[in-house]
């Protein structure tokens, strides 16, 4: 087998072709007899023990052709890539030209590459990084939770209900007299000004006691989900059964003691400010840094594969998938829950895997561009906290893992860190608030 031509027929696509003469695809036919033979059974004779011209003879010439021109391909396609120094990104397409022993073989190799990336100045890129101030609101906030996660339920008997009670109600609803499917519940828990019933029927039900029976009139939204409620008058019959309201306790010293590693309050203020101030700050690293990385992929140019995205998108709902099998959960069983296709699902991917591919390529062509080559040093001391972390030693995470990959991360890393270092604060750049919260999904 011989590279007969290597030509670049499109983008990011290489042919090569190659040939065999009669003599050498004759080898290989009858090497791929010999391999088979004992597996293959002919009418008349035992298994195994039929001719090669009998086999032929009854399930076709060509029986051996495709393990014949494998065993071909083997070696010489491997052989020929690296020597055309084809940087691949999907697995050969190999297309079969012609083959007869007579004139023996000719085959394609279709191979898609890694593209070329155009880049801009990656060095000295402006970002904003506004760092929250945290103000007293900020400490109240915190000293509500506290509250909260020490509130406790009391009951009430001695006055009407108030917003923010829980009441425990009977009712029954009516529309033009006739009750109605689902209106009915006995002994329901309803937080009042939680907005879970009809707009009216909340504010209607504060003011009244425990064991007090009275009526309310609502009426359906015009767009309510069943239609054939919606815009409808409603009645419903109520009873209060029962009052709960939270009880909350004084935030002071004797809370802090008993609740926290803190003696006061002021002490306790004090190290929540320095924990919230530490928060900002790392938001505002994160943010500065998510920015820098989105102006890399909008800045970044190249025409790239589609099976690199599907590629990034094969590998995400692998994890997806993971994540489900945790919760006792398969995807055809989420797909059933949400009403998805197999398609539409890997659409929710698309945008993400696109942005990853593209923003790789990037850093991988400023890893090129800086000469970022990790030495041996370096390369065993991260493969040694990786074998760590996973209970596994060095021999064993270096036999399993692909080192080129594992190469090509550390190179990434590196290559992030050189933007960020030489990325410029500018706080006069505006972010939309609800980018930046995609930002951190």
């Amino acid at each position: 087998m011989s590279l007969k031509s290597s030509t670049k027929v499109d983008v990011n696509t290489t042919e090569l072709v190659f040939t065999a003469d009669a003599e050498a695809f004759s080898a290989a036919v009858e090497a791929a007899f010999q391999k088979q033979k004992k597996q293959i059974t002919v009418p008349g004779f035992r298994k195994g023990k039929a001719s090669r011209k009998l086999i032929e003879k009854y399930y076709g010439e060509g029986v051996f052709y495709d393990e014949a021109i494998n065993s071909l391909i083997t070696g010489e396609l491997a052989d020929a890539i690296k020597e055309a120094e084809l940087d691949l990104v999907d697995n050969p397409r190999i297309e079969v030209v012609s083959a007869d022993m007579e004139n023996g073989v000719e085959y394609k190799a279709i191979c898609i590459t890694k593209p070329e990336v155009t880049i801009a100045e990656y060095k000295g890129i402006k970002a904003p990084k506004k760092v929250k101030e945290i103000t007293e609101e900020d400490i109240n906030e915190a000293v509500e939770q506290v509250k909260q996660r020490n509130a406790r339920i009391v009951s009430v008997d001695d006055r009407a209900c108030e917003m923010k009670d829980e009441v425990i109600i009977d009712f029954e609803g009516f529309i033009d007299g006739e009750a109605f499917e689902g209106g009915k519940a006995d002994d329901f828990p309803l937080k009042l000004g939680s907005g879970q019933f009809i707009p009216g029927f909340e504010d209607q039900v504060c003011g009244h006691s425990i064991n007090e029976e009275f009526e309310i009139n609502v009426k359906f939204p015009e767009d309510y989900q069943m239609e054939e409620y919606a815009g409808k008058d409603a009645v419903f019959k109520v009873k209060i059964n029962g009052i709960n309201t939270t009880e909350y306790p004084e935030f002071d010293d004797e809370l802090i003691k008993d609740t926290t590693e803190f003696d006061t309050v002021d002490e306790w203020k004090a190290d929540i400010r320095t924990k919230l101030e530490e928060s900002a700050k790392s938001r505002a690293d994160s943010e500065f840094e998510n920015y820098i990385i989105q102006k890399i992929i909008d800045t970044t140019e190249a025409v790239i594969p589609k099976c690199m995205f599907d590629h990034r998108i094969d590998g995400l709902i692998q994890n997806f998938e993971a994540g489900l099998k945790r919760q006792g959960m398969s995807v055809d069983i989420y797909l059933q829950y949400t009403g998805m296709d197999m398609d539409s699902f890997r659409e929710t991917f698309q945008e993400r895997a696109e942005n990853e591919v593209k923003l790789r390529l990037a850093l991988e062509k400023i890893a090129d561009n800086e000469n970022i080559n990790p030495t041996e040093e370096e390369i065993t001391e991260r493969l040694q906290e990786m074998a760590d972390d996973n209970n596994m030693s060095l021999d064993d995470l270096r036999a399993r893992i692909p080192m080129d990959s594992f190469v090509t991360d550390i190179r990434v890393m590196r290559a992030v860190e050189i933007v960020k270092e030489n990325a410029v604060v500018d706080n006069t750049i505006e972010i939309d608030d609800k980018d930046n919260e995609e930002d951190h999904e």
